[in-house]
């Protein structure tokens, strides 16, 4: 499957995490059809980030795709590193998934590779057996925990990748490391604005 959609004129495929979790990557865990059938399985080693046009599905500045999480994180020219801190993706008041941050950077070796403004956020299923420790609507934002009992139930997930925009290096200290902007950008999908579009 390509990078377009079979969705109508005017419809928008822009969902929340609990939606990406609950909607998608469960029903891809359970071997359940997807309705709309929409996001296709990529190899995530096969493809740098700006290689994804076309192949995965893109929502405005926005690229989804299914893969295995078992696979390597390193492409031909770089490889994502994970940055900040997991997120638990809750619905109902249990959670059922995590959400992984990761910045690509180009290059081989760790203290020499670039980074760039690419950003990919993963998110894995977790068994069910732990709970929100926040009441209120199923649709809040994910909960970052440092430590959780959840375990990951399966090895899909499902991964949003976009480039930032950022135009200021603001750093901040998180778990005595040093984290610029890039870094901490969009650990949550309200801190962005702007995403530029992807470079040929």
């Amino acid at each position: 499957m390509g990078g377009s959609t079979n969705l109508p004129p005017g419809f928008h495929f822009f969902p929340s995490d609990e939606e990406l979790v609950i909607h998608f990557l469960r029903r891809k865990a359970s071997l359940l059809p997807c309705r709309p059938d929409i996001v296709p399985t990529l190899p995530l080693n096969r493809y740098d980030p700006w290689e994804l046009n076309g192949k995965a599905l893109k929502a405005g500045n926005q690229w989804y795709f299914f893969s295995h999480a078992t696979q390597s994180r390193t492409s031909r020219n770089g490889h994502w590193n994970p940055v900040g801190a997991d997120e638990l993706v809750s619905s109902g008041g249990s959670n059922v998934g995590l959400k992984k941050t990761f910045i690509f950077s180009i290059g081989e070796e760790p203290f020499q590779a670039t980074k760039t403004n690419w950003v990919m956020n993963e998110y894995h299923l977790l068994d069910g057996n732990g709970s929100s420790s926040s009441s209120g609507s199923s649709r809040k934002r994910s909960h970052k925990k440092k430590g959780h009992s959840d375990k990951e139930s399966s090895n899909w997930v499902i991964s949003r990748v976009f480039e930032s925009s950022c135009n200021s290096h603001v750093s901040f200290q998180e778990e005595d490391m040093e984290l610029s902007c890039l870094d901490e950008v969009f650990l949550s999908l309200d801190d962005y604005d702007e995403v530029s579009l992807p470079k040929n």
